[in-house]
């Protein structure tokens, strides 16, 4: 078998590192007028300084709207799947369709015997 080398530049039995430094809020100063605290951070994703021109902003208008309309669609479509699959569920479960009791007359047939106790 091969022998274990052991590097002397590992981490175990080191201390580690100092913590990251805390991030402090910025501080504001009364005399600084130069360059306001606001100024000074950083975006990591600023805002771009022009708008852009008129056939881009077109472009990405019609893309959010073909985005939404997709996403509306799908969930019309889930929707409606989820409904008939519940329906189904319920007709496979009571053996017969689940919203008949909707449409039944609880009135008895008109060949069906008399099972009131009137006398």
């Amino acid at each position: 078998m091969a022998e274990q080398q052991q590097n002397p530049a590992s981490p175990v039995g080191k201390t580690p590192k100092s913590p990251l430094p805390s991030h402090r809020p910025p501080e504001f100063s009364v005399n600084s007028t130069a360059e306001a605290a606001w100024k000074s951070i950083k975006y990591p994703n600023p805002p771009e300084p022009v708008n852009p021109d008129i056939v881009t902003l077109r472009d990405q208008w019609r893309f959010a709207i073909r985005q939404y309309s997709r996403w509306y669609s799908h969930a019309w479509g889930t929707a409606i799947f989820a409904g008939l699959s519940f329906f189904a569920l319920g007709w496979y479960i009571k053996g017969s369709n689940p919203l008949s009791h909707a449409h039944e007359d609880h009135a008895p047939a008109a060949g069906a015997p008399d099972t009131s106790d009137e006398r």
